[in-house]
């Protein structure tokens, strides 16, 4: 086995750990279709059934027949799990319990739990939102699972879908959870046989069949959504296929899939090949590969030469191919091995001539090499026709690089001056190792052709000048015969193996340095807490790596690019832009504000983009496939540290506010208590001295009724203060009964009367209110906190109006008031504690009301916002808005009239 077949230890031991990873978990099995109807939840059934017949524990967690009688009959035997009811918007939704699924699964040996509808959005109130991270617990638990789902739920397949039936599907499923199943299904029933089944009643009830057919259930959409499922279904498969070959080194290619391999060298026909390649891959619809094999012959070509290359790369990946440039002694040998780890049965190759009668082309070579393997050849451009053989040979054959040939003459002749003198002190065996040793020096630094001429060359020098009879090619003793072929032998196989090992070696040496080099990165990045010490790290890994200048720009709180210090790239701000808006990259080498001097890559981090990476590479070197990777690579390194950084710093500032916001409200309380008991002491004296007024003179009777008004409103003050704390702790009680809503509005009217005396209400309620479902009291306060804020804010004898309205799922309250109305851009702000609408106002008051009347209506599931009310004289008044779920009431029996009649 030689060194390019030994597996590498470092992906066995991944392998090993992912095989015992897996083993721990449970197999999830998915019974995946076209479209709802097709029987996937029959198809799990009838497979469960036959599985307990076998003796398989197994419960259904969860199936929803949709009043299918087959699909009911299925599940009728079948041990089922109890659902856990939720209450969400004053309705009881039943949901899967996963806690008990779990529990039941502990004390089984092999469980198997049976769980519909892999896409379902679980309740709110659940313990997660999606189904499908109820059936991750459970393969984590060891748990072996049993679901369905369809094609348009897949999350990269939902858009096709949507803009293929024009319905967009909401709830999805990552892929990742489909291609790590360890089994799929598919449940395929035929276009007509399902409208008729649809038209049957079997899918749809009746009326809603009839729409279904047509809407969704349009022949052209199934087709489609049929065709979908086989494709995704088969990726699938050949990626398991692959992953198999991968693991077991198989190295012949199996051609299941068509695939091609588009052969680039550095001669005119490469971008024809590219193009041939791609219209190629179009027709026969696959996907499609392009590859430059970078050989000694390769570099040792002029640079305008490899760029062209790497340019023909670049339309390739344009084209939609995979571009690599592996390194290697031999272009066919790379090209036959990259074909078969990648299982590509035909390769594209530009058509090439012999230059010399024992050469050979390269479509031959990879012939003799790969007889399982397709060669379509390409024919050269017509203007360079002329010049093909030549610049072919020179990436694939190697053109006769002279100055390697003539230093192998010279270092042979050298050899044979320097041991001439050493004849008399040295055996000739040790002249022939002599001559070996400048066979070796020649491949180290040329290469196998001028090393082969060094062998023969050498060969003849040692018979010319050392073999009796010297000075002649006779040969005295035929033994020296066999030291010719002994000699010639050797040394041919040390200058192929001195040229294979040297590119080996340069090759392991640039991908040691790389991975050298993200590694340093990658463990400094993990411990910058600075957005300026990334964009420091990132800049010394360019510096270090491309030679390249480089400057980070990170997005601040508005989406502003500010560039991070350290930076020594000139950055154009236009297209740096366009790259963070689009997410996309731009500059130098891409398709896009490619005059720019720079390369603009987007800091792409999993939750949003947060900023670019400019790179200003030295001399405007073309990037290779290799290269642009490996910047890929860097640019998400770096914003996956900034994304830690910025959650670093909120988790931080939440926790200050948690703290801050604990610790106000234990003071609140606290103080609230305190001042309760002299504010009372104080309210009971001042209404003692209030009895005792008609005794009093009027001055003194006038100060007895300001301590008392004063001390009211500080009692107020402190009740909202008390209140407020109790409604963050959750310590206020919800006693929600149905109610008439007019009720509540007149037992308001009735509390804040003192308040309301110089200004008029007008109430407005609709004939047609629903009884609602609240907490009287706490609804009254939040009634009486919006019309004591209107009686503040407005001018004496301005009207306040009250209106109530109902809708088919809410009940609408409305305050409008004709004041100076809500301070502009700050209608929020205002519901937040302690905020007023003006700092230096001398009404009364700490802000509270706003704040513990939001608390108390979202507690009743509804939702409250103030806004100005708009004019043909500007703002003229503020108003309020309470929204609460209108519900469903108690239907009444009539018990009540019959027991009052008896």
């Amino acid at each position: 086995m030689t060194g390019d077949d030994r597996p590498d230890p470092d992906q066995l031991l991944q392998q090993v750990q992912r095989d015992e990873a897996r083993e721990r978990r449970g197999r999830l099995k998915i019974f995946f279709g076209a479209s709802a109807g097709v029987g996937k939840t029959y198809a799990m059934l009838a497979a469960a059934r036959a599985a307990r017949s076998q003796g398989v524990t197994l419960i259904v967690g969860l199936v929803e027949t949709h009043g299918r009688a087959e699909t009911e009959a299925m599940a009728r035997d079948l041990p089922r799990l109890p659902l856990k009811s939720v209450t969400y918007r004053d309705r009881t939704l039943q949901e899967f319990d996963l806690d008990a699924a779990l529990a039941w699964a502990r004390a089984q040996a092999d469980p198997l739990v049976l769980l519909d509808e892999l896409a379902h959005h679980n309740a709110p109130g659940s313990r997660h939102r999606k189904r499908w991270q109820d059936v991750e617990e459970l393969l984590a638990s060891g748990v072996d699972v049993w679901t369905t789902m369809n094609v348009q739920h897949l999350e990269s397949l939902n858009d096709i879908v949507s803009g293929i039936t024009g319905i967009r599907v909401w709830e999805t499923v990552p892929d990742r959870v489909f291609d790590e199943a360890d089994e799929v299904v598919v449940v395929d029933l035929p276009p007509d046989e399902l409208l008729g089944r649809l038209k049957a009643g079997k899918v749809y009830i009746p009326q809603q069949a009839e729409r279904a057919s047509a809407n969704f259930f349009r022949k052209g959409n199934l087709l489609v959504l049929r065709e979908l499922t086989l494709r995704r279904t088969a990726d699938r498969v050949d990626d398991q296929m692959q992953a198999w070959r991968r693991r077991s080194s198989v190295e012949a290619v199996w051609p299941n899939r068509e695939a091609l391999l588009a052969c680039v060298g550095v001669g005119a026909s490469g971008e024809k090949v590219v193009r041939a390649c791609a219209r190629l891959a179009a027709q026969l619809d696959v996907a499609w590969h392009a590859v430059h094999v970078e050989t000694p012959a390769v570099q040792r070509l002029p640079a305008g030469r490899r760029k062209q290359a790497l340019r023909v790369l670049k339309l390739a990946e344009e084209l939609g191919a995979t571009a690599a440039t592996p390194s290697a002694p031999e272009a066919p040998a790379a090209l036959v091995r990259y074909a078969r780890e990648h299982n590509l049965a035909r390769l594209v190759i530009g058509r090439t001539t012999r230059r010399w009668p024992w050469q050979r082309s390269t479509s031959d070579r990879i012939g003799a090499l790969a007889e399982d393997l397709d060669v379509v050849q390409v024919a050269p451009p017509a203007g360079a026709r002329d010049n093909v053989p030549r610049a072919e040979a020179s990436a694939d054959i190697g053109e006769f690089p002279w100055r390697g040939y003539a230093t192998a003459v010279l270092a042979c002749g050298a050899t044979a001056l320097l041991a001439t003198p050493l004849l008399g002190w040295l055996e000739l065996t040790n002249i022939v190792m002599i001559f070996l040793l400048a066979v070796v020096g020649v491949g180290w630094v040329h290469g196998r052709g001028p090393a082969v001429v060094a062998a023969f060359v050498g060969v003849g020098l040692f018979d010319w000048f050392f073999v009796p009879p010297r000075f002649s090619f006779a040969v005295s003793d035929v033994q020296y015969l066999v030291t010719f072929a002994v000699m010639l032998v050797v040394a041919l196989a040390i200058s192929q193996l001195t040229a294979g090992l040297k590119v080996q070696a340069q090759a392991a040496t640039q991908r040691e340095h790389r991975m050298r080099g993200l590694y340093e990165m990658s463990r400094d990045l993990s411990a910058a807490l600075l957005p300026t010490q990334v964009a420091e790290i990132g800049a010394r890994f360019l510096a270090a790596e491309f030679k390249a200048r480089a400057t980070l720009l990170a997005a601040d709180e508005h989406d502003r690019l500010v560039a991070l210090p350290g930076g020594c790239a000139a950055v154009d701000n236009a297209v740096a832009q366009w790259s963070f808006d689009r997410g996309e990259p731009a500059g130098f080498g891409t398709d896009t504000l490619a005059a720019s001097a720079c390369l603009v890559l987007p800091l792409k981090a999993p939750m949003r983009v947060r900023g670019v990476l400019a790179v200003e590479p030295e001399n405007r070197a073309t990037l290779g496939p290799d290269q642009r990777r490996l910047l890929d690579t860097c640019a998400s390194l770096l914003a996956i540290s900034l994304e830690r950084i910025h959650y670093i710093d909120v988790a931080q500032e939440s926790t200050v506010q948690i703290e801050s916001e604990r610790l106000r409200n234990s003071l609140l309380s606290a103080i609230s208590h305190d001042l309760r008991t002299p504010l009372a002491a104080m309210v009971g004296l001042a209404d003692a001295l209030t009895m005792t007024a008609p005794t009093l003179p009027a001055p003194q009777a006038e100060v007895v009724r300001a301590i008392r008004d004063s001390a009211m409103r500080m009692s107020e003050m402190v009740g909202n203060l008390l209140d407020m704390a109790r409604l963050e702790a959750g310590a206020v009680p919800m006693r929600r009964e149905w109610q008439p809503l007019e009720e509540v509005v007149g037992s308001a009217l009735a509390a804040c009367a003192p308040a309301l005396q110089a200004r008029p209400v007008r109430v407005a309620l609709a004939d047609d209110l629903p009884l609602v479902q609240v907490d009287a009291v706490l609804l009254e306060r939040v009634l009486v906190n919006l019309l004591e804020n209107a009686a503040k804010y407005t001018p004496s004898g301005s009207p306040i109006e009250l209106t109530a309205s109902a809708s088919s799922s809410t009940v609408t309250i409305t305050i409008d008031d004709h004041g100076p109305g809500l301070p502009q851009g700050r209608e929020e702000a205002l519901f937040d504690k302690f905020e007023r609408g003006s700092k230096e106002s001398a009404t009364p008051g700490v802000g509270l009301g706003l704040a513990i009347s939001r608390a108390i209506v979202q507690a009743h599931g509804g939702t409250i916002r103030g806004e100005n009310r708009s004019g043909p004289a500007g703002i003229e008044g503020a108003r309020f808005v309470i929204e609460l779920p209108r519900g469903e009431p108690p239907a009444d029996d009539g018990s009540t009239t019959a027991t009052g009649a008896v």
